[in-house]
C-alpha cells in the first residue's frame, strides 16, 4: 500500500528529499532548542526523551497533512493563532517551573517520569502551528499523480521527515545533558539558561 507507492519514487529523488529533510532538520528551531533545554535541565535522558516526543508531535502533524485537516487549519487564520498563543503559554508555563525549580544536581536523574517528558516534547511540538504550514508548503513538491494516491505519498515522505526530524532533536538533547554533566551545579544556573530558553521560544513563537 504505502510501500508499494513509495517504490513508485526514483531513487534519485527520494536521495533528494531525504538530503534536504536532514539539512531542514538539522537547522536550529523550535523542536532543537525546546530539547536541548530539557537536557541541560534534566540531564541526557530527559533530553533524549524529550526529541522522542516532539518526533511523536510530528508524525501527527504529519497524520494530519495526509487526511487534508492540516490544510483546513491553515485555511482558517484563527485557529493557528489560537495554536500559537496556546503553544506560548504552555513554553512560559514551562519557563516559569525552571526558573523557580532551584538548585540541580548533575548526578541525579531527571524529576519528570519518562512519560511526562515524552508528553512536553509532543505538546511542545504539537502547539506549534508552523509545521502544519511547512508540511503543506515542503512535501507537495516531491509528489506526482502517477506515484500513487498524493495522501499516500504525503504520509510516507512525511513519516520519513518526521523519523529523521526525531533522530536529529534526540541527539541535540542528548548533547545538552551532557553539558549539563559538565557544567555541573551553579546555584541552580542550569535551571536558569533552560527557563530562558524556553521563555524565548515562546516569544519566537509569537513574533514570527
Amino acid at each position: 500500500m504505502i510501500w508499494d507507492t513509495l517504490a513508485n519514487f526514483p531513487m534519485q529523488q527520494l536521495l533528494a528529499f531525504m538530503a534536504g529533510a536532514l539539512v531542514l532538520n538539522l537547522a536550529p528551531g523550535q523542536d532543537v532548542f525546546f530539547a536541548s533545554a530539557c537536557g541541560i535541565q534534566n540531564g541526557p535522558r530527559a533530553g533524549v526523551l524529550a526529541g522522542f516526543g516532539v518526533g511523536l508531535g510530528a508524525v501527527c502533524h504529519v497524520g494530519m497533512a495526509a487526511v487534508g485537516l492540516g490544510a483546513l487549519v491553515a485555511a482558517h487564520p484563527g485557529a493557528l493563532v489560537a495554536i500559537k498563543y496556546a503553544g506560548a503559554a504552555y513554553l512560559l508555563f514551562l519557563a516559569w517551573k525552571s526558573w523557580t525549580a532551584g538548585q540541580v544536581d548533575p548526578r541525579a536523574g531527571s524529576a519528570s517520569g519518562p512519560w511526562a517528558i515524552i508528553r512536553r516534547g509532543a505538546l511542545s511540538n504539537l502547539l506549534n502551528p508552523k509545521p502544519v504550514l511547512f508540511l503543506l508548503a515542503f512535501l507537495p513538491q516531491f509528489t506526482r499523480a502517477d506515484y500513487g494516491p498524493v495522501w499516500q505519498q504525503i504520509l510516507a515522505l512525511g513519516l520519513m521527515f518526521a523519523l529523521s526530524g526525531m533522530l536529529v532533536t534526540m541527539g541535540y538533547g542528548l548533547a545538552g545533558g551532557l553539558a549539563r554533566q559538565a557544567i555541573g551545579p551553579r546555584l541552580g544556573i542550569l535551571n536558569r539558561i533552560a527557563a530562558v530558553m524556553f521563555a524565548g521560544l515562546a516569544l519566537r513563537l509569537v513574533w514570527k
